[in-house]
């Protein structure tokens, strides 16, 4: 796109189904190189990735040349394929349906970094439930208690 000139950094955090904890750390690497690939086979710029069991935090430059759910779909079918077909766990794997966006400015790139960095040492004082929750609270997002990632039961 010539003359678009944008500085765009966006956080998304993304659920598996169930929030079964299904991502171990044996493939974990593994998943993140490939997801990686994915955010820049499509044009964006990967910052940042990080996975717990449940759950993954992708922090990366954001370029207008796509959507973010076009981009979302893309990371989640395709990983999820991957996933699959590498045969990581015993049953299918899917990531569970939606996702968390927030965006961020330029000063706030490395704090964001080591956050998603940190996210064993962040998780043994909070559940990933109470982390949605807080980054929904925090950014004003209005939600509905029914639609937001569940405790498992």
């Amino acid at each position: 796109m010539a003359n678009t000139y944008t500085q765009i950094h966006i956080q998304c955090i993304m659920a598996v189904k169930f929030r079964q904890c299904v991502i171990q750390p044996a493939g974990k690497e593994r998943l993140h190189q490939y997801i990686t690939a994915i955010i820049q086979n499509n044009g964006h710029k990967l910052i940042a990735i990080n996975s717990m069991p449940d759950h993954l935090h992708l922090f990366f430059g954001f370029r207008p040349n796509q959507s973010l759910s076009d981009l979302m779909r893309v990371v989640k079918g395709e990983s999820s394929e991957w996933i699959n077909k590498e045969k990581f766990n015993s049953s299918i794997f899917r990531w569970q349906e939606g996702y968390g966006a927030f965006s961020y400015s330029r000063s706030q790139i490395k704090a964001v970094a080591e956050y998603i960095a940190n996210q064993e040492e962040h998780h043994r004082k909070k559940t990933f439930i109470e982390e949605y929750q807080l980054f929904l609270k925090q950014f004003e997002v209005e939600y509905d208690e029914r639609y937001v990632f569940k405790p498992l039961e």
